[in-house]
């Protein structure tokens, strides 16, 4: 495995960093999949018999009562299972593909739950919808990224807001001091990231009373228990959909248009929080096996170990050549430089002028050419924002950007 930081190797036939951690992650993964196989096996598998043992001693009662063959018997529900998958219900008379039926289908292609109870049947159906799903799935993903940037955004505006009001009640600043902060720092957010517990807490507690409230309202309509609607609402929220529970599938319900638009409303939150969740939750996951791999790499070289500090985020490495240039780094669109409250804007540096302070480090700009174009921008002997995992697009790069991560890796 390569050392951190320095790049060397320990050892041959060692991987470097990156696969390791693809691989260390792929390996938990497996395990994750398999101890989970074991728990269902064994909490669903006795049931599962016991059902079938019924299924089958009620099917032999009724082809004896009713002097049918058990052949005949099979075939006629083989076609009612036909039946029921095109959508057609004897105890519904509702059609599934009149208007209302087709919007909540689209509505689960696009976000990606998939029930399964409503699919087309045509060919024209088929092929539509590969083309719709493709569009819509991207664009509802997008939506669901924007929806993470503008919550980490809040909740920093919330923190910025929150200081300020300190500040005035403590008086700490005179006033032309404040009206300067709010120019600089605060119309800007970039330095205002809330810690990623926080966000994960919001995230939970929004989604727990967005389940909460949803459950009530099945419970009373749908008819369900309280703890089967919980479970609904985490198979759909999370875009599981297992089908075995589906909202707004019966004939009528009171006030249903209005069931119908809360349906729609809460299905449509739950999702955003629970996409949200799962990607802070990534963030924690990435913190660990970072440091499962400090643990396994605590055999490197001491020389390695001892003579380069922790990364830290937003910060410069040190090379083999320090830079007297002001190294600057760009956050959320807002330039941030290491020199005493100089912006870039007032310090600029020709490409000459960091070329001679940098003629040792000229290798490795072709490298960081194609990493600046990809948004995380380099001078010689800086690191980008985060090295693990970094993501460039999507909700993990909106998580690398925005979050203070101040545990696990680093």
């Amino acid at each position: 495995m390569a050392c951190r930081g320095c790049g060397c190797s320990c050892g041959p036939g060692h991987l470097n960093e990156d696969n390791a951690r693809f691989l260390l992650l792929a390996a938990l993964i497996v395990l994750y999949l398999l101890g989970g196989a074991a728990v269902f096996s064994a909490l669903e598998l006795a049931h599962e018999r016991q059902a079938k043992q019924r299924w089958e001693e009620r099917l032999a009662n009724f082809s004896r009562r009713h002097n049918l063959s058990r052949e005949e018997l099979r075939g006629f529900l083989r076609h009612y299972e036909e039946a029921t998958e095109a959508g057609i219900r004897v105890d519904n008379t509702r059609p599934r593909w009149d208007f209302t039926g087709a919007f909540y289908f689209v509505g689960t292609v696009v976000s990606t739950i998939g029930f399964g109870m409503t699919t087309p049947a045509t060919v024209g159906g088929k092929i539509f919808l590969i083309f719709y799903g493709l569009v819509g799935c991207a664009s509802t993903i997008l939506f669901f990224n924007l929806f993470l940037e503008r919550l980490i955004t809040v909740i920093a505006y919330i923190m910025k807001s929150c200081h300020q009001r300190q500040l005035r009640r403590r008086r700490a600043l005179p006033q032309d001091s404040l009206k300067n902060l709010g120019r600089s720092e605060v119309d800007g957010l970039a330095g205002w990231k809330p810690s990623v517990y926080y966000v994960m807490l919001i995230l939970c507690l929004a989604s727990l009373l967005i389940s909460c409230c949803a459950s009530a309202m099945y419970t009373s309509i749908e008819g369900w228990s309280y703890f089967d609607s919980l479970y609904f609402c985490f198979v759909a929220f999370s875009t599981i959909g297992f089908g075995d529970l589906v909202s707004s599938q019966n004939a009528q319900y009171e006030s249903q248009g209005f069931y119908r638009f809360a349906n729609f409303v809460f299905i449509l939150m739950g999702v955003c929080c629970i996409y949200s969740l799962f990607n802070v939750i990534s963030i924690l996951i990435k913190q660990s096996v970072n440091w499962i791999l400090r643990k396994v790499d605590g055999g490197c070289c001491q020389r390695c170990q001892n003579g380069l500090p922790r990364s830290r985020r937003n910060a410069v490495m040190p090379g083999s050549v320090q830079n007297p240039c002001s190294i600057s780094i760009e956050t959320d669109g807002v330039m941030e430089s290491d020199t005493d409250g100089q912006s870039p804007s007032q310090e600029g540096l020709s490409g000459k002028d960091c070329l001679t302070a940098h003629k040792a480090s000229l290798p490795i700009i072709p490298k960081q050419l194609p990493e600046s174009a990809n948004g995380c921008p380099h001078q010689a002997g800086t690191l980008c924002q985060d090295n693990e995992f970094s993501g460039g697009i999507g909700a993990f790069a909106i998580m690398n950007n925005r979050l203070a991560e101040t545990s696990g890796d680093r």
